[in-house]
């Protein structure tokens, strides 16, 4: 054997090595499903609400396995068919039993007393992670668990659900409020990825602010909306949402870019008879509009005058048209 030759390849002379000057092509890889993905989960759903069948399929897609849910009326059981094929429809303690990843996906008030409720019943979670959804708390919140040997995440998606089909699509990009020991962090911040979302790291201290900026931003915006609909109309406006979608559009996409640099109108502008003028013909029309109308202004003419916008003395006429 020539020494300068390994077994199986080309002696000199014998012509040129197969792929020579190139790396051999690899055999193309069978397209990936979720099935073939690693690290999969029984996934448990406890509360299957618009969120938790929306998460369980999410993560279906990802390749975990829901294989059990907690409903209790037709229209969870309907959902839990329509969005869970092949979940078992079961009692809160069996659901834990059958997970390896349990949701909570129950409403806020309700989650204190679910995690001490599991501990009391003596129901084991010793491995088991525990995931809940609420924007408000934190993981102390199922410390009973904890304590029993559960591996705490608080996953939080900020988005709005209405029950429709296109839930789940919705997560694509949409951040979720993370937090969990960090420990747990790489598993939690896995999921949120898994389910197309983007994780958000969120202190535990930090989490009643956080979702008070989220409820304050989203709820009391749509409570705006209709409000400015409601009185167009009185104003003879036949289609209030046609006049408004353009205005407010163009609004939140100056909020979201540019800041308190994207405010108009008369309040950025200092101009006191107008804001005054306003004030007068809501109480007229809505007394509660009025001194929402004005608390709102207040601050808004705050922000401007801390921004350079407002010049005090702007200011002060505005807050003197504003008095109660």
């Amino acid at each position: 054997m020539d020494p300068d030759v390994t077994p199986g390849s080309a002696a000199p002379g014998d012509g040129p090595v197969p792929g020579a000057g190139t790396p051999p092509r690899a055999p193309r890889p069978e397209p990936e499903t979720p099935e073939d993905r690693p690290a999969r989960l029984a996934v448990g759903v406890v509360g299957a609400g618009r969120v938790g069948t929306a998460l369980g399929a999410a993560l279906a897609r990802a390749g975990h396995r829901v294989v059990a849910a907690t409903a209790v009326s037709e229209r969870s059981r309907s959902r839990v068919a329509e969005r869970l094929p092949g979940a078992e429809v079961a009692a809160p303690p069996d659901v834990v039993a059958a997970a390896d990843l349990v949701l909570l996906t129950v409403p806020d008030d309700e989650l204190p007393e679910l995690a001490a409720g599991f501990v009391a019943a003596g129901v084991d979670v010793t491995g088991k992670l525990i995931m809940h959804t609420s924007g408000r708390y934190g993981t102390a919140v199922l410390d009973p668990l904890t304590r029993a040997g559960a591996l705490p995440l608080a996953l939080h998606p900020v988005m709005t659900f209405t029950g429709r089909p296109d839930d789940v699509n919705r997560l694509t990009g949409i951040s979720f409020g993370v937090t969990s020991p960090e420990p747990l962090r790489p598993v939690a911040e896995a999921l949120v990825l898994e389910m197309g979302g983007e994780p958000v790291w969120i202190t535990e201290a930090a989490r009643p602010l956080y979702h008070a900026a989220l409820a304050g931003g989203a709820n009391h915006l749509v409570t705006l909306v209709v409000e400015a609909m409601d009185l167009l109309r009185a104003a003879g406006v036949a289609d209030p949402g046609r006049m408004l979608g353009p205005l407010l559009g163009a609004a939140l996409d100056n909020g979201l870019r540019l800041g308190i640099d994207g405010l108009t109108g008369p309040v950025a502008r200092g101009d006191a008879g107008t804001v005054s003028g306003h004030v007068d013909e809501l109480a007229k029309v809505s007394p509660e509009s009025r001194r929402a109308y004005i608390a709102l202004a207040r601050l808004t003419a705050d922000r401007a005058l801390a921004a350079g916008m407002l010049k005090p003395e702007d200011a002060e006429r505005l807050l003197e048209a504003l008095a109660d």
